[in-house]
């Protein structure tokens, strides 16, 4: 062949045969296949708590390994969503218990996330979209529905998606920061503070801050991607910090996406609702439901959960923490409250709701719903579907619950993000 032809032709060759390794290196990476990879543009370090165990508080095993077979409820019923006046309907109905009901608080709001109340009984919401709204508590104790579009009490925020009021002050989870607020539930806000700066961005993007019975404010990052080793230790971590953001620490680690954060009343310990890694199956790996001790180790991204089984052949995975809950795979589970009214029947005290915001990439779905976690002795004993019916029979959803919380007249609160509507969930013999 002259040479003419054959140099371009050696070239094509070679520039298949480099796309080629390239396309088979991401897909590796993504899927896990090649190993965790290393990830992050900058490196952060934070000093790690130790793993202290005092005798009676060690981890368990898991408790409960479920699936959405194993929580599907027979006894819900189809009901329709109430629309109080002045609101835009919802015609649409949600499946639950006999006796409950459901109906609108507020609609119109962009990305409604995770929620919190004020010592007055006003419910405070994080919009995704930039805001923060309040709204009233109503003449009745309970929260007042809101026709028309809301003010925002706070705006031009960098994706807000959780609230907690500590000490006077109103603390809000935005992507790139913690701020806080000084707070009065009767006017507005104050100057604005940042109590965590520079947050890593990219990737996961919300950042949840709860406080703990000791006024520590633990802060939960997400991981910059599926499979990979992060630089930044604040990712794929909660790290826990004084009220004013100093002291950070890495609390516990291993934990690819802890969204929600809740402190279980009865014990003072912290609970995570924790995202688990894509592509590895349709059953595989269990999303998270789990306690967090100081010093625990998930094993995100070196070991699968629940059984710690090595990601990769080389991975150690030794000293693991396994999770207190398995729940349904790709199930995304977003917020997450203890129930401690007397709304509800009594049985329902000191049971967990998990919000959970259905797959993404899952065939066939996994659906949004409402799953309740039972308790008893202070430890999840079953699993059961509370609230279903957000997705169609093809797969296609009318909404996606994120957060849930309880309201002080014993009710339930959710909101959906997809929607952009708050539903009031409440019971009545």
């Amino acid at each position: 062949m002259p040479r003419s032809r054959l140099v371009p032709l050696i070239r094509r060759v070679v520039l298949v045969l480099v796309l080629s390794a390239n396309v088979a290196i991401l897909y590796l990476a993504r899927t896990g296949g090649l190993g965790p990879v290393v990830h992050g543009d900058r490196a952060f370090a934070l000093p790690a708590v130790s793993r202290l165990r005092v005798a009676g508080m060690e981890p368990e095993a898991t408790a409960l390994l479920v699936d959405d077979a194993a929580t599907a409820n027979p006894d819900l019923a189809p009901v329709a969503v109430h629309t109080p006046p002045g609101l835009l309907p919802v015609d649409h109905e949600v499946e639950l218990p006999a006796g409950f009901s459901i109906s609108l608080v507020a609609t119109g709001i962009a990305q409604p996330r995770f929620m919190t109340f004020d010592a007055a009984g006003n419910l405070l919401v994080a919009s995704f979209a930039g805001s923060v709204y309040r709204l009233p508590i109503g003449v009745d104790g309970g929260i007042a529905p809101v026709a028309g579009p809301l003010a925002p009490l706070i705006s031009s925020l960098d994706g807000p998606s959780s609230l907690a009021i500590h000490a006077g002050f109103l603390y809000v989870g935005e992507t790139h920061q913690i701020s806080r607020y000084p707070y009065d539930p009767s006017g507005p806000v104050g100057q604005a503070e940042v109590a965590v700066p520079d947050l890593p961005v990219g990737g996961h993007a919300t950042r949840t801050v709860v406080f703990g019975p000791d006024s520590s404010m633990y802060v939960s990052v997400g991981s910059s991607c599926n499979i990979c080793q992060e630089r930044d230790q604040r990712r794929a971590a909660i790290a826990r910090y004084r009220s004013d953001g100093t002291d950070g620490e890495r609390f516990a680690w291993g934990l690819r996406n802890a969204v929600g954060l809740a402190i279980q009343p009865s014990t003072g310990l912290l609970w995570a609702t924790v995202n688990e890694r894509d592509n590895q199956g349709n059953e595989v790996p269990p999303d998270l439901v789990t306690i967090v001790r100081p010093g625990d180790d998930f094993g995100w991204p070196d070991c699968q959960p629940p059984r710690a089984r090595p990601q990769t052949p080389d991975a150690s995975c030794s000293d693991i923490t396994p999770p207190t809950v398995g729940i349904q795979a790709h199930s995304a589970p977003l917020g997450l409250a203890f129930y401690s009214g007397v709304g509800f029947p009594s049985e329902y005290r000191g049971d967990l709701f998990v919000a959970q915001h259905g797959s993404w990439n899952r065939q066939p779905p996994a659906e949004p719903k409402i799953l309740r976690i039972h308790f008893e002795d202070g430890r999840p004993a079953s699993a059961r579907d509370f609230a279903t019916g957000w997705q169609r029979p093809d797969g296609s959803r009318w909404g996606r619950p994120a957060g849930v919380i309880e309201a002080p007249d014993g009710s339930l609160i959710v909101s959906d993000d997809a929607g952009g509507v708050l539903y009031r969930i409440s019971y009545s013999d």
